[in-house]
Order: structure tokens, then sequence, then C-alpha cells
């Protein structure tokens, strides 16, 4: 039972981690709107929940030429999902943000966000009610 309770919140931890990585690389995107060059990104929500889950990075393998060499991963397993966005009209100065959809994508972030959060806290009440007695 409590490996069943342990994993429950340990995915519903790991779904706020990467729901909070993903508002911050929007926040980015957002902060660099009008930085010539910049390209827009966005993490892939199934595929970063998955690659933190299953603790899989998607990447190259780095190469080892020596027995004591430290085997290459990478830092945040969430970095792996994150991907350039597709440019919907090109700017002059080569930045490839868009407001509306960074502003939309922020917004139903947050509300995922939220959700979770509220998810998390009813399954939490409920179980302080299970060994309560109530």
């Amino acid at each position: 039972m409590t490996n069943r309770l342990d994993d429950t919140l340990r995915f519903h931890q790991t779904a706020l981690n990467a729901r909070a990585y993903r508002q911050q690389v929007i926040a980015s995107n957002i902060a660099n709107a009008d930085t010539p060059n910049f390209k827009a990104r966005d993490v892939d929500f199934r595929e970063a929940l998955t690659g933190a889950l299953g603790g899989a990075t998607r990447g190259l393998p780095l190469k080892t030429t020596a027995q004591r060499h430290i085997a290459g991963a990478a830092a945040n397993p969430l970095e792996a999902s994150l991907k350039y966005r597709n440019e919907v009209q090109g700017a002059v100065d080569g930045n490839t943000v868009n407001m509306d959809t960074e502003r939309a994508a922020f917004a139903e972030n947050s509300v995922q966000y939220q959700a979770s959060v509220t998810f998390i806290n009813g399954l939490l009440r409920s179980m302080q009610m299970a060994v309560q007695g109530q």
C-alpha cells in the first residue's frame, strides 16, 4: 500500500515539476520577444513526463575512451524534451516568438498546473480522512 502511495505522489510531483519547467521556458520566450535571432522553445509535456518518470534521457550518448571516464548524462531529464517552436510568421530580426501563442501556452499551462495542485490536495485530504477514520 505504501509503495502505491509513494508511486502516486512521485508521479504527481514529477508532473508538477514538468509543468513548472515548461512555465519557465514559456516565460523565457516572452522575456526574449524583442531579442534579435531568439528562437522560441517549448517542452513536449508528454515526452518530458515519460522521460522524467523513466529516467530516460533522449540525445546522443557520450563516448568514453578510457575506463575511468565518467559516463555522460543529462543534468535535467526535462531538458531532453525541449524543442524549438515552429515559426508562424517570420520576423525581420530572426526572432520566432509569437506573443499570442506564448500567452495562450502560458495560460493553458497555468490552468493545468493549478488543476494538478488541486487534485493532489484532494488526494491528500482523502488520505488524511482515511487515516483519521472519518
